[in-house]
Order: structure tokens, then sequence, then C-alpha cells
């Protein structure tokens, strides 16, 4: 169910910055950079200042993969508007939209190194299940992954799934090609602050 407090509910200085920003950039503002904008000490600071974190912070997984996991995670949880998000700046990260679309579309057979493989692999099954085992992690670091990659990947997983819901129960509306990709280049420039 659509809250209308997304389209509403904001102090005026903050509507004039929703209209400069579609005048500038030519689309309306997401749902999800709206959500953070609503009640920001309550939700918004910390899960921008998360997930900034999780997605650009220090990592030994770049940019593209993070935002692969993104896309993986929302495609597990089915959250359309994350799907179409985070594949569009995974693929304009890599710069390679067949391999997100791969990787998406059968993991097992994507073009992609083996870690990575693990990676999502052990997210898909925590994202499903909320659980993983010994076993799990056994897989993912003798597949070269390191320990702080996995708690890197797992940041990401949180972030995700949190978002994945929101978006879901909020019905955040689902954007043209065109904004998912104006989205993403905004996404790759600056980041989730």
């Amino acid at each position: 169910m659509r809250l209308e407090i997304l389209n509403s509910g904001y102090r005026p200085a903050t509507k004039a910055l929703f209209a400069v920003i579609r005048i500038f950039s030519g689309q309306s503002l997401p749902d999800a950079a709206k959500l953070v904008f609503y009640r920001p000490d309550f939700y918004g600071t910390h899960a921008k200042t998360f997930t900034h974190e999780a997605m650009r912070g220090p990592s030994a997984w770049s940019v593209g993969d993070r935002e692969l996991m993104a896309a993986y995670v929302s495609k597990v949880n089915n959250s359309a508007f994350c799907i179409g998000a985070h594949t569009a700046t995974a693929g304009q990260a890599y710069q390679d939209d067949a391999k997100v679309g791969a990787v998406l579309a059968d993991l097992d057979s994507a073009p992609i190194e083996e870690g990575l493989r693990a990676t999502l692999r052990m997210l898909g099954k925590l994202t499903r299940e909320g659980t993983v085992t010994a076993d799990d992690m056994r897989e993912v670091l003798s597949a070269g992954v390191t320990r702080q990659q996995v708690e890197d990947a797992l940041a990401v997983c949180a972030a995700f799934d949190t978002t994945n819901r929101l978006a879901d129960t909020f019905g955040f509306e689902l954007l043209s090609p065109e904004g998912f990709a104006s989205g993403a280049k905004f996404l790759l420039k600056r980041g989730y602050r």
C-alpha cells in the first residue's frame, strides 16, 4: 500500500530541493530518496550512513561487486524497484550489463569469479532462509574470499534486506529504464549520502 506521506509529507525547504533536483535531472526523485528525507532523524540519516559505508566504504569488493550483491539480494527478495535500481547501477559500474544479467538469470553459469559466486550463493541462502551454517561460510572462505570480504558482503545484504522490505511496504514506484539509468549515474557519482 503506497502511503501518501511519500508524496507530500515534507517541509517546504525539502519540497523546494525536490523541485530543483527534478529541474536539473529531468527526473522525479525516486521514492528511495524521498524515504530518507522523511523523518531523517528516525531512519534516513542512519540508513544513509550505514548503506553508504556498506556500498562505498573501503572494501576488497569493487563498487560493481557490491551493487551486484544488492541486485542479487533484491532479486531473491523479489523487490522490483531495487532489482531495477541496482541492476542498472551494477551494469554501469562494471560497464557490462550482460554480466549482471547473466548473474541474475543463472548464478551457476554466469561469467564471474568463484569467490563472488560463492558469496552471492551464501547471501541468497541467508536472504531466503534467514540463516547460514558454518559449512556455508567455509565454502565461501575456501573460494578465496577473506573474512573481511564476508563481513563487507553481509553489510550489503543487511542494508538491502531492509531497503527491499521498505520499498515493497511503501510501494515504491518503478522508474523507466531512463530513470533507473539516471539514478545509477547519481549513485555511482555520489554514493548513498
